[in-house]
């Protein structure tokens, strides 16, 4: 259940939204006209100071994660020693979950598909594409050669100039075409451009899911995180976070040259349960050296046990089973209980346990 206190973190209530309407309009007010390495050594330099942030803390946040365990102590207490029974997060005996999501920011990222798909295709893994609706040039057959190898098609806004959440009007303005694109291109996901975000309108995306919540980001020009490593729900749509370091910020801001943050959040995720959701852009992904890093998170994905490989749409969809499912004795009853498994949880010490139920 969450409650009002969650939504305070959840929905980004913590923060002054007047401050963050300010500086998204001046940054994309004044980011036309300034060439392309010049916002690199803005931004990179502005680093600095938005590391500094205090909350959410970077590159993990655990205030929720801590409330949840705090919450099932309590459970556990009116239980025997197996512990506090729950429907397990992810399906069957799945310890936690990672997809693999694409933004698609301009043509050379539309031509870079092909050696992105290289690198997942090498390993079995499937990805989801989103793409600007009118910001660029989409060939044909671009979608079907995508779906045909299992993955999925997202819509990515209208463009990419940032302002659809500028004010109510731009939202309101936008929506008809929002919709409209989301049907034609048969897509249930959504991910906003520079991952701006309204938790108020959201749900008047009218989809299935949306992913424009880091969990923690002090780094993008809308800073801050909803603090969650799991799916949650705003309406009926299912917010997806994103929960790893973007590439862009990781490799083109930070200038990190291995993938230390993203294996360290990576341990940490899998260990509490939650959903690994990258972005990787094919805009970025230009060189060997870069396609070999990502080559290494996604051994690194494939070799931690317990994990469920999913599309974005498909752990949407389970978390609205999930949400419809309860446990009765030792058993999960409601509908796609078939698919779903029963763990407990119980204290260690000052940690939580999460993990199958005792024989």
């Amino acid at each position: 259940m969450t409650t009002d206190d969650d939504r305070h973190f959840l929905f980004e209530r913590y923060k002054d939204p007047k401050e963050g309407s300010r500086r998204l309009r001046a940054y994309y007010r004044l980011r036309p006209l300034i060439p392309r390495p010049v916002q690199l050594a803005i931004r990179r330099a502005y680093a600095h100071r938005q590391a500094r942030r205090s909350f959410p803390r970077w590159p993990i946040e655990d205030v929720l994660l801590e409330r949840m365990y705090a919450e099932l102590r309590e459970r556990a207490a009116a239980h025997d020693s197996r512990g506090a029974p729950l429907v397990n997060f992810w399906p069957g005996e799945h310890t936690f979950a990672f997809v693999l999501t694409h933004d698609v920011e301009g043509p050379a990222g539309v031509e870079n598909i092909d050696r992105v798909r290289e690198v997942e295709a090498a390993r079995g893994l499937v990805s989801s594409w989103n793409f600007c609706a009118e910001q660029y040039p989409i060939p044909d057959g671009v979608f079907e050669r995508l779906r045909d190898a299992g993955c999925e098609i997202g819509l990515h806004g209208i463009d990419h100039r940032g302002h659809l959440f500028s004010s109510r009007a731009s939202f309101e303005a936008a929506l008809p075409k929002i919709h409209r694109y989301m049907r034609e291109w048969d897509a249930v996901g959504f991910r906003s451009p520079a991952l701006h975000r309204n938790a108020d309108w959201m749900p008047e995306l009218d989809c299935l899911y949306d992913s424009s919540f880091p969990d923690t980001d002090p780094y993008e020009p809308q800073p801050g995180g909803c603090c969650s490593i799991f799916p949650f729900f705003n309406g009926a749509l299912v917010e997806l976070p994103v929960t790893l370091a973007q590439d862009h910020t990781l490799f083109e801001i930070l200038r990190h040259d291995d993938i230390g943050v993203w294996r360290t959040k990576v341990e940490w995720i899998a260990r509490h349960h939650g959903l690994v959701n990258v972005i990787v852009h094919p805009d970025y992904m230009l060189t060997d050296e870069r396609l070999a890093l990502y080559a290494e998170l996604l051994d690194l994905l494939v070799a931690h046990p317990g994990g469920w490989h999913a599309l974005p749409r498909e752990v949407a969809e389970w978390w609205r089973t999930r949400e419809g499912l309860r446990v009765e004795g030792d058993t999960v009853v409601g509908p796609g209980a078939e698919r779903a498994g029963v763990v407990r949880a119980r204290p260690e010490g000052e940690a939580m346990v999460i993990g199958p139920q005792p024989a």
